[in-house]
């Protein structure tokens, strides 16, 4: 079965200042979504459910997803904050979408196979794609997935902090843990995170880390409704709370009801997360063309 993509895109990139998912990158205008797409579309995939606010669809449609329908079968989910389980509702105070795994249980409806998760504003390079949709492709167990893991010192950036899920490996390559950190900084070669009462935690900088580039069955959908309720209760009343993705794996690795292979690449992640960051992200891109490894406008 040919494996689908689910596209995160339903942020609004407050540390951006703006809608990072549409800030352009490549010299006629691409995205670094669009490189994603071309990435996925030659590894193979087919459909592709992006998951946006229902007030960005007009834009999004528009800027982002009419392009793609030459090329690939394009749907929509909608990451709402209404979009809970029954009997609860959305507290005071809470403004934004409710995290990476309420997006991705956004898209249940849409899913009809096995898929790829991803950000919008991150790119993952075509060998990553190549890899998870080989491995998705093959006949799996429902709760055996997968994630491609990057080296942390290869996706901090030099303008402020980022959230990363920093990976714990057995020696099979499959992953054992993963926990969040929302504070990370570059630090020399490695990088540093600042505790609540102000301790220094330092990294090597050579971890593996989840940037959300993950291969799923839709038996996922099962453990993320049940798994969000669960958040509800505890953290619904906190207007900042998240529910993250990486969380929920974790959570289902230590209670034994899911396993995870590691897949590596030799590609180097980047992205913007600050608007800093977009001249860099479009020299790297400049340079994968002088290279030769995209055209130079991407989908003519």
């Amino acid at each position: 079965m040919t494996p689908e993509l689910v596209v995160m895109a339903a942020g609004m990139g407050s540390r951006f200042g703006g809608l990072k998912q549409l800030e352009t990158v490549g010299p006629n205008g691409e995205t670094v979504m669009d490189y994603s797409l071309y990435d996925a579309h030659r590894a193979g995939v087919q459909r592709v459910i992006f998951v946006i606010r229902r007030e960005l669809e007009t834009a999004f449609r528009t800027k982002i997803g009419d392009k793609y329908e030459r090329w690939l079968e394009v749907d929509y989910a909608y990451q709402e904050l209404e979009f809970l389980p029954p009997g609860f509702s959305v507290p005071v105070g809470r403004t934004k979408p409710w995290g990476t795994a309420h997006a991705v249980l956004a898209a249940s409806s849409k899913v009809q196979a096995p898929f790829l998760v991803i950000n919008a504003d991150d790119f993952y390079g075509a060998s990553a794609f190549q890899a998870l949709t080989t491995w998705l492709q093959k006949a799996r167990s429902e709760t055996a997935y997968a994630m491609v893991a990057f080296r942390l010192a290869n996706t901090l950036s030099d303008h402020g902090s980022v959230a990363r899920g920093i990976c714990s490996v057995g020696s099979t390559h499959l992953l054992e843990s993963v926990t969040e950190h929302t504070g990370l900084e570059r630090d020399g070669a490695g990088a540093l995170e600042r505790g609540s009462q102000g301790e220094v935690h330092r990294f090597t900088g050579n971890e593996p880390v989840s940037m959300n580039f993950w291969g799923f069955h839709p038996s996922i959908f099962v453990e993320l409704t049940t798994r969000f309720g669960d958040f509800l209760r505890t953290h619904g009343a906190d207007p900042k709370a998240e529910f993250f993705l990486p969380g929920v794996v974790d959570a289902l690795l230590s209670e034994g009801k899911a396993t995870v292979q590691l897949l590596h690449t030799p590609d180097r992640w980047f992205g913007v997360t600050y608007q800093e960051d977009r001249a860099g992200v479009a020299a790297r891109i400049q340079a994968l063309i002088d290279q030769g490894m995209y055209p130079v406008d991407l989908w003519r």
